[in-house]
């Protein structure tokens, strides 16, 4: 099960009643961050949710919005006697960026592991799922994440018997362990049925539509995408600045096929970003508009 939370739904500016953009996830103890503006933290403590598990921080680019949060998030975690890494994660010039913020944070009890992305595509391993960095197209460099969780394929019982596989290595193969045993090798592939749909979150900002969206959101059970501008008189306003409309996202959505999408990052003048989203729905019916705290439980499909 991934736990999922948009944090704040504000673009360039914190409102009284609206963080800027970022999201939380939570899964297998581990916590994942994207995007740190300013009022992160509050975000998750009016949440409920905890620092301590956060281990992986992505950033889209490094404009203030989703960024100046940071070096106050970095002294919480050292003030709580962190001594685990922490991984940080985002586009070329990652650690300059961060260095400089750090002027006013400059001792911290844990080290910081900084992976920069490489080229238009990259993926990481954490924590037992996968995330992959895609670029998009704003007016500085800037990624989407898709995060996926992949799901084993079903235990078969009587293949496991049939090769004579002692049953305390079924729960590491399993697991996709190789296990050596009297001379005899067993691999996975030996008891397990073909995999399982697994849970795939997209998440992107910041950008005009592209098809580097289009693909790599396919399919996903939830796509959270930026909807600057609700007002149709915006669309060239959206285009000149490199952001999308809510029309533009839902069309993206619609394309990829997603399960359901949250709209967020709305410009501070559009104070009622639920106001448009009837029409929003009219193109692709299972979209939302994004709320500061909105939250969901993705869990694996049920099995047919």
């Amino acid at each position: 099960m991934l736990d999922v939370c948009l944090l704040g739904t504000g673009g360039m500016m914190p409102l009284p009643y609206r963080w800027l953009t970022a999201l939380m996830t939570r899964f297998n103890g581990s916590s994942l961050l994207i995007d740190c503006g300013e009022g992160t933290q509050i975000a998750i403590k009016e949440k409920g949710w905890s620092f301590k598990p956060i281990d992986v921080i992505c950033f889209t680019h490094y404009h203030g919005d989703h960024i100046s949060g940071l070096p106050g998030l970095l002294l919480t975690m050292g003030n709580a006697d962190r001594r685990e890494p922490l991984t940080l994660i985002g586009p070329k010039g990652l650690e300059r960026v961060v260095s400089a913020l750090r002027v006013i944070a400059p001792e911290l009890p844990f080290p910081i592991i900084y992976k920069e992305i490489e080229g238009p595509e990259q993926t990481f391993e954490l924590n037992g799922y996968r995330l992959k960095a895609f670029r998009v197209n704003h007016n500085v460099l800037c990624y989407g994440y898709t995060l996926e969780i992949d799901r084993a394929g079903k235990f078969d019982v009587t293949r496991a018997m049939g090769h004579a596989i002692p049953k305390q290595y079924w729960k590491h193969l399993q697991k996709g362990e190789t296990i050596e045993h009297e001379g005899n090798v067993f691999t996975p592939d030996m008891v397990l049925g073909a995999p399982r749909r697994g849970i795939k979150l997209t998440y992107t900002t910041d950008t005009r539509p592209t098809d580097s969206i289009r693909v790599n959101a396919k399919h996903s059970d939830l796509f959270i995408c930026e909807g600057m501008y609700g007002e149709k008189e915006k669309a060239c306003k959206a285009v000149e600045y490199k952001h999308m409309t809510f029309y533009e996202a839902a069309q993206l959505a619609k394309e990829a096929e997603v399960k359901e999408m949250w709209l967020t990052h709305y410009s501070p003048s559009l104070t009622r970003p639920e106001f448009f989203i009837e029409e929003v729905q009219k193109i692709f019916p299972q979209a939302k508009a994004g709320s500061d705290s909105m939250s969901v439980e993705l869990d694996f499909p049920e099995e047919e």
